[in-house]
């Protein structure tokens, strides 16, 4: 088998882990942990996205964690340092950080759009969207899970952040 056919292939060699589905996160409330830092986590099942929105000024604070992260500059630009190599960051540009490795970010005059991919996903942002999906939602589930560990968006921040994010055309946006 060719390498294409083997990285595209449609025969299942294992046992489906849940069923797919959409997110729109335009239609997701962003969760404001700190001043003029925005967050739009979605989860999957083993790796999670969170769209990071900051605005002009804001500050995330230097910090590790155990899980893996991919930062992905989509507009705009920020500061960035990775253990101390301090890097202006705009669109395109991608930071690799591992695990423990320290690291924070800021804005000066102007604003920065960014994903971050986290594998395993954040247990901070997980922790801290079932808690906020309980309280806005009545104690509903957050973001799009289903019962058989299907994948979901989460709500929250980094660090110790809160939330979970609002839903967009009738359906959740934000669940752990």
């Amino acid at each position: 088998m060719s390498d294409a056919a083997s990285h595209f292939g449609t025969e299942a060699t294992g046992e489906r882990a849940g069923t797919g589905r959409y997110v729109n996160v335009d239609e997701m409330t962003p969760v404001e942990f700190l001043p003029g830092l925005g967050f739009r986590p979605v989860l999957g099942q083993r790796a999670m996205t969170n769209f990071v929105s900051f605005k002009p000024g804001a500050v995330a604070p230097r910090h590790v964690h155990e899980e893996e992260q991919i930062v992905i500059v989509l507009d705009g630009e920020f500061t960035f340092d990775l253990d101390g190599d301090v890097r202006t960051m705009r669109k395109g540009d991608v930071a690799v950080i591992p695990a423990w490795v320290p690291h924070g970010a800021w804005t000066t005059d102007s604003h920065c759009l960014e994903v971050d991919v986290f594998c395993p996903p954040r247990q901070s942002l997980l922790k801290l969207a079932e808690a906020n999906a309980a309280s806005a939602d009545g104690g509903a589930d957050a973001a799009g899970s289903t019962a058989d560990g299907g994948a979901g968006g989460a709500g929250g921040g980094a660090d110790g952040a809160a939330g979970a994010a609002g839903s967009g055309a009738g359906h959740p946006a934000s669940e752990v």
